[in-house]
């Protein structure tokens, strides 16, 4: 590639943290330099809009995917201004979840990509999960492809954010599925102590676990699937909080417990598929007590990056798929997701 391609990427996960931004340079498909990070705590309304998405009503909906695409573009222009950045390209944006059901054919990310440009007044490259699904695909992971190409150094890729998802070459193909919740459960609880998040798994630690709990976390049939599988807000309220809730356990005993099932779902697909070294990015890098515990459990050793790449990792990497996109080339891959083909994915808006 003659020229570098300088470009935005912005992440929203399910565990409703905020949004982060990641301006980046790629030279090549396997050369980049972040360039500026930053990460936006939501406010209180629009955390509790976007948790609340998926109960509202079709028009709600549809009103809240272009005012959260205002909310985006905004963002990026002020990002913009006070980086003082002249060289962009393009925006890339995952968007928020609200819903995921690739064996229904549909998932839905709302953030509308022609609201974002009309803020910033860039173009824009969204909603990368919505083809795939239509081939039949999971629509996710995403991320493998980045990682297949610029974090190949490893064994394995892990991120711990609302869902912890992992990615790996084998035979010459990369694989990646969903292999527990972990943001998205610890949250729930940590709310209902009156707290955003259990900070350093502070609370869990003064708990008991309930091993009768994780047994029958363990049993849940989504553990028993092979890949290509991925996990929705719908599965872990419907499957996963219905067990845990039949337990009349404490709050911190309930934390501990999910904490040591997830600890567990980890290491077995360590062990499963002989992984001896694992870059490890996402929130849940930032819960001591659960990455302390996976460490004592485990004998595979975890790598842990810089703040930049485990705080803006998925937001670097979705800057890639639009960069991938931006060049018309495959940026999902058959042997991740399950559709029936390689493709290049995501809807350009070019700049208003």
């Amino acid at each position: 590639m003659k020229n570098p391609i300088y470009c935005i990427g912005l992440m929203s996960g399910t565990s409703l943290d905020g949004l982060d931004i990641c301006y980046v340079r790629f030279d090549s498909d396997t050369s980049f330099e972040i360039l500026q990070t930053e990460g936006i705590v939501y406010s209180s309304v629009m955390k509790n809009q976007l948790k609340n998405a998926y109960q509202m009503s079709a028009m709600q909906l549809c009103e809240l995917d272009v005012q959260f695409g205002y909310y985006l573009g905004e963002q990026v222009k002020l990002f913009v201004d006070k980086h003082q950045i002249e060289h962009l390209d393009f925006v890339a944006s995952h968007g928020q979840t609200i819903f995921h059901q690739p064996n229904k054919n549909f998932t839905l990310q709302i953030g509308n990509g022609a609201a974002i440009s009309s803020k910033c007044q860039q173009r824009v490259i969204c909603d990368f999960r919505t083809q795939d699904v239509i081939l039949g695909g999971q629509g996710a992971p995403l991320v493998p492809i980045g990682d297949e190409l610029l974090f190949n150094q490893y064994d394995a890729c892990l991120n711990l954010g609302g869902f912890s998802n992992i990615s790996m070459n084998r035979d010459g193909k990369r694989i990646a599925f969903d292999v527990c919740p972990i943001n998205i459960v610890l949250n729930f609880y940590a709310n209902q102590l009156g707290l955003d998040y259990d900070k350093n798994g502070e609370n869990a630690s003064k708990g008991k676990v309930n091993q009768r709990l994780v047994e029958e976390l363990n049993q849940l049939n989504f553990y028993l699937q092979s890949y290509p599988k991925s996990l929705g807000f719908e599965w872990v309220e419907t499957e996963f909080l219905t067990i845990v809730e039949k337990y009349d356990i404490s709050i911190e005993d309930k934390l501990i417990s999910c904490v040591d099932h997830m600890v567990y779902q980890l290491k077995l697909v360590f062990d499963n598929y002989d992984i001896n070294k694992v870059l490890i990015t996402g929130g849940g890098v930032r819960n001591e007590f659960l990455i302390s515990l996976l460490k004592q459990k485990s004998s595979t050793e975890l790598i842990i990056p810089n703040d930049d790449l485990i705080d803006f990792k998925e937001a670097l990497i979705f800057a890639f798929l639009g960069y991938k996109r931006f060049l018309n080339q495959v940026n999902c891959l058959t042997s991740v997701t399950g559709a029936i083909k390689d493709h290049s994915s995501g809807i350009i808006y070019e700049a208003i």
